[in-house]
């Protein structure tokens, strides 16, 4: 499996996660499939941010509301690993639900994961490549 991403949107992630080094930042991957067509960055509304993180609610439902009307729908998510690798984490894995892209982002390190029960990657991921 892989997914499909342009350089721009990439950049743009790499870039969301530099405003906020101390922190999870984190978004909507918005597209059909496994082509992404754009981002959305979303409030991380957990209560450890620099830890964890949790999309806002309400950028979600709006995600979806809009997907409704014919917009690209979400896909997956993106999140950042300010202190750690571009690898699902076992909080990651707890709160994943199978069928979804997971962009992890650590650094200028990006990798895709695939959420999957019984995945190779805390048994819940399997890694994705990205073009």
């Amino acid at each position: 499996m892989e997914l499909a991403i342009s350089r721009a949107l990439l950049d743009e992630i790499r870039a969301h996660a530099a405003e906020e080094p101390d922190r999870e930042v984190c978004g909507l991957l918005l597209g059909h499939g496994a082509q992404v067509s754009q981002i959305c960055r979303c409030r991380n509304v957990a209560a450890e941010p620099a830890c964890r993180f949790e999309i806002d609610p309400a950028a979600l439902i709006a995600a979806y509301r809009a997907a409704r009307s014919g917009a690209a729908g979400p896909i997956g998510h993106y999140h950042s690993h300010p202190n750690g690798r571009a690898m699902p984490s076992a909080c990651d894995a707890e709160m994943a639900d199978p069928g979804s892209f997971w962009l992890i982002v650590a650094g200028r390190e990006i990798r895709c994961w695939w959420s999957i029960d019984g995945g190779e990657v805390e048994n819940m991921f399997a890694p994705v490549s990205i073009r």
